[in-house]
């Protein structure tokens, strides 16, 4: 670092505020783009999941060549602003778009536009997503001061996602309305639309504050490797993949649920407002996420490392996901009983959120001390992409239980959103949606468990020794 100035009360705030618009935005696409295309405009469960994981592999060469673009950019106004403004006003314009599909369009025409729209948008979420993490390592003076920020944002990208779970459907179903819309399709199409041009406005105006207030506080001059060089890099990195694996087992688990909850409500749990059941359940959810990670986090911190932490949540995740299994085979009329298992699952999500980043961030000294080049761009351009790929993967996943389980309504009209849906669902098809709900994500936690005690070795005392070593090279 060229200063030891400590970060401003202001920037930190201006940095958490970008987090909440990135992540609001983040979250309506990967938690309603499958329901908006499939149950609401009737696109084939199938094609739209080959759509979500198609655009994850094309993200798998996008993300790389961002991060080196990222790497080479030099501006009067530092590497990481221009491309972190760029790329929030095209995807705010992308998400709209995406979310506001003509009427005229049915059949292969809307899965064209859905197909276009999607890739798009993971193109220039990851034009803002790169820089935005990859600033961390560049204004911050590592350890203590890194892992508070790093807290921060994910907090802040917690609520800003909390946010989006908890008021969509209450928020669309009003939206419609306000529309003069009487069918129930159309009322939810509308919706959706005039939601995502709000939550795309803040997006651009919460960034704009970010690139305003918080500038880089020294630029690292390093070697810019090619996409070749760059995958060897991180194959070298044994500690960066040690932590890409588990953020991939992750967040399958816990995107395989949040795709499919939607339809647990609708179909399985049922009742004529089955959306307010989902709503209160989000909502407990979503505050239970922003506390873990803003206070659950912090107190524990202080009587245990993050990686004990970290072996916690995941025990935690996996008891509420087994209770949860357990209550969907009992009488669920009431939604305060699956509060339990949500408990579990929500807190556990909320600090492993933060956990892995600081982990990720961490292997960035890491790699600087056993390969000689500090890689920001590079690293944090892998957590972009594997978020993206798990999304995509659970995706894929809820589209075929759909499939199989043929779970999807047709447009109904006003009247008949009074009809309770799930009990038009076959017992066997709602079993076949609590197992992909539970078991699937049950595994891919317990595998995480075990690969990460494996791989990981940056303890405490290993990264104190890193630093050191460090100082003792400048």
């Amino acid at each position: 670092m060229n200063d030891k100035h400590s970060l401003t009360l202001k920037e930190k705030a201006s940095y958490g505020l970008g987090a909440v618009g990135k992540d609001m935005v983040y979250m309506l696409s990967a938690s309603y783009v499958l329901y908006y295309y499939q149950d609401i405009l009737g696109v084939s469960p199938v094609a739209m999941g080959i759509i979500l994981m198609a655009a994850r592999v094309f993200d798998a060469f996008n993300d790389p060549v961002m991060g080196v673009i990222v790497a080479k950019t030099r501006t009067r106004w530092g590497k990481f602003r221009p491309w972190l403004l760029i790329g929030t006003l095209t995807n705010a314009i992308v998400l709209y778009v995406m979310f506001a599909a003509p009427p005229t369009l049915d059949g292969s025409g809307l899965v064209a536009y859905a197909a276009i729209t999607y890739i798009l948008w993971g193109v220039t979420y990851t034009m803002m997503d790169i820089p935005y993490w990859s600033m961390i390592p560049a204004f911050t003076e590592g350890g203590r001061e890194r892992e508070g920020l790093t807290t921060l944002a994910r907090s802040c990208a917690g609520v800003g996602s909390a946010i989006v779970t908890i008021i969509t459907m209450l928020a669309v179903h009003a939206l419609g309305a306000m529309t003069g819309s009487t069918a129930a399709g159309e009322i939810e199409r509308n919706g959706f639309r005039l939601f995502a041009l709000i939550i795309a406005v803040l997006f651009v105006v919460f960034t704009l504050i970010t690139c305003i207030n918080v500038k880089e506080k020294s630029t690292v001059d390093m070697e810019t490797p090619s996409v070749g060089q760059m995958f060897r890099a991180l194959l070298t990195n044994d500690q960066t993949m040690a932590v890409v694996v588990a953020i991939v087992l992750i967040n399958c688990s816990v995107y395989i649920t949040s795709n499919l909850v939607i339809y647990f409500f609708k179909y399985d749990f049922g009742g004529s407002g089955w959306y307010n059941a989902y709503t209160l359940f989000n909502t407990f959810g979503g505050g239970i996420q922003i506390l873990s990670m803003m206070l659950f986090y912090p107190l524990l911190r202080k009587f245990m490392n993050s990686l004990k932490i970290f072996y916690v949540c995941l025990g935690m995740a996996v008891a509420g996901y087994i209770v949860l299994l357990a209550l969907a085979f009992t009488n669920m009329s009431n939604v305060l009983l699956l509060f339990i298992p949500g408990f579990f699952i929500f807190a556990a999500n909320g600090m492993l959120t933060v956990i892995v980043t600081v982990f990720l961030a961490n292997t960035v000294d890491y790699g600087q001390l056993k390969n000689g080049r500090r890689d920001e761009s590079v690293i944090f351009s892998m957590q972009t992409f594997v978020v993206k790929l798990a999304s995509g993967f659970a995706a894929f996943v809820a589209s075929l239980c759909l499939q199989i389980f043929s779970l999807s309504s047709e447009a109904a009209t006003e009247a008949e959103m009074t009809v309770d849906l799930s009990a038009s669902v076959a017992a066997s098809s709602k079993v076949g949606l609590r197992m992909t709900m539970t078991l699937i994500p049950i595994a891919g936690l317990i595998f995480a468990f075990f690969w990460f005690r494996r791989k990981y070795i940056l303890t405490d005392e290993k990264l104190e020794e890193i630093e050191n070593e460090l100082k003792a090279t400048k």
